[in-house]
């Protein structure tokens, strides 16, 4: 039951990111110390997937690599900003779901383990009944090897008798 609220949970707070990504673009590219920062990532970030196009296809990268324009650096930085929020948000729902799924599985194995030491304890308390009722078999034994068989089915009703038959 837990399973798939969590998973129902996960998919809404995904879901629910993407406005939230919206906004941080939009109000990234209004503030005039971030539009710059962000500038910047952008234009380091076209520079990077640039040259790896370029080894990708086995160009040559000593080549100058045009910036982008301001506007599309802005945007560029602000999707990115967008995708990075949104994939920091899915990638924290699956830590949450992993660390969940650990501890259950912590609590299993637990129960087993106290299972096993539950077995164990009752093994060694019958280990021990068995022992006590070997005893009384070795007592059993030696009372009749020492009286005869009818000495030990008969003891305790053969005394009384024993005392009648001697007033008769």
């Amino acid at each position: 039951m837990i399973l798939p609220l969590a998973k129902l949970g996960t998919l809404a707070l995904k879901t629910m990111s993407k406005p939230i990504a919206i906004r941080l673009k939009t109000e990234a590219s209004r503030h005039p110390q971030f539009r710059q920062l962000i500038i910047n990532l952008a234009q380091a970030n076209h520079r990077i997937s640039t040259n790896i196009q370029r080894r990708i296809y086995g160009h040559s990268t000593k080549v100058e690599i045009r910036p982008l324009n301001e506007e599309k650096a802005v945007q560029a930085a602000a999707d990115l900003i967008g995708e990075l929020f949104v994939f920091s948000v899915a990638g924290a729902a699956v830590i949450f779901e992993v660390q969940r799924s650990a501890r259950s599985e912590a609590r299993k194995e637990e129960a087993r383990r106290n299972e096993v030491e539950a077995l164990r304890q009752k093994e060694d308390q019958l280990a021990r009944e068995i022992e006590i009722v070997k005893q009384k078999l070795g007592e059993i034994e030696r009372q009749a090897n020492s009286r005869g068989l009818s000495g030990v089915i008969f003891r305790s009703s053969s005394a009384p008798d024993q005392t009648k038959a001697s007033r008769v």
